[in-house]
């Protein structure tokens, strides 16, 4: 039992390292958020599609089962992808991708409302620890700042995306991971089509490499992974050990992009390290 759930533990991180390739990435493209979530929907559409007929997945009964999961969550799930990636351009990958991490403190508080489960104290001391470690890894609080707007709406992208991951954990009937995503890609491409005529793709074919690493690295296999993880995990729990995505992307963009955080965001980075910590050792003893 142990050696299998330290199996489900390391696919839910490794999924956490691939998702968080986005903050690098989403600073990184110079190309509008919206445009850029539909390229990369678009990508995981087809690598999805081709993955999940290969392994000979019922798509129609699939549908049939999950129309409005299907409807709510892909809504969701693009509202929060292009406010995420707003949120990345108008600060930085630090402040963009925490901001968006106090989702797991959203998480618990919404998921009794949702499932027969009681809010555990816990939880809520590790959501007061995530809110202390996002405190420190944003060192000036100045609403008239880019980027305290771009924190703010990094609020709205988290609260958009615990609404999904709860949606597709109390309605997903007998859905392989990977399925639902390829049917959240098409509703991505679906609610963003318009961008075809608002935007200019010319720019697009030099972007089209870190496109591909986000369709295919960031979203088939890392949200594939983390969709996964909820047939092994809680919701507040999955959510809560996602929370060392922030380590990983700020890692990557010192990396990449040579985004030196500050050293509080050393700080903030401990302290919620530290909750992924407990909350996999909890999960652990469950």
């Amino acid at each position: 039992m142990n050696k299998q759930h330290y199996s489900y533990l390391l696919m839910l991180n490794l999924g956490m390292l691939f998702v968080s390739t986005s903050g690098a990435l989403g600073r990184y493209i110079a190309l509008p958020p919206p445009l850029v979530i539909w390229c990369r929907a678009l990508i995981a559409f087809v690598v999805l599609g081709i993955y999940c007929y290969w392994k000979k997945e019922q798509f129609l009964n699939a549908f049939n089962k999950n129309r409005t999961t299907i409807f709510l969550s892909g809504s969701l799930l693009t509202f929060h992808w292009v406010t995420y990636f707003f949120a990345l351009q108008w600060s930085n990958v630090a402040i963009g991708m925490l901001s968006m991490f106090t989702y797991p403190v959203m998480t618990v508080f919404l998921e009794p409302l949702f499932f027969k489960s009681k809010l555990e104290p816990i939880h809520l001391l590790l959501g007061l620890l995530i809110l202390l470690g996002v405190f420190f890894l944003v060192p000036n609080f100045n609403f008239n700042s880019n980027t305290t707007q771009g924190m703010l709406i990094g609020l709205v992208s988290a609260l958009t995306y615990a609404l999904r991951n709860i949606i597709l954990k109390k309605r997903m009937v007998n859905t392989n991971g990977s399925l639902m995503m390829w049917f959240q890609m098409g509703m991505t491409i679906v609610l963003l089509s318009p961008v075809m005529l608002l935007y200019s793709f010319e720019t697009v074919p030099q972007q089209l490499p870190y496109i591909f690493i986000l369709g295919v690295v960031t979203t088939a296999l890392g949200h594939t992974l983390f969709l996964n993880s909820f047939k092994h995990f809680t919701i507040g729990t999955a959510s809560i050990i996602s929370s060392i995505q922030p380590i990983f992307g700020i890692l990557i963009a010192m990396v990449f992009l040579g985004e030196i955080p500050h050293y509080k965001s050393l700080i903030g980075g401990s302290i919620i390290l530290l909750t992924v910590i407990i909350e996999s050792l909890r999960s652990k003893n469950r």
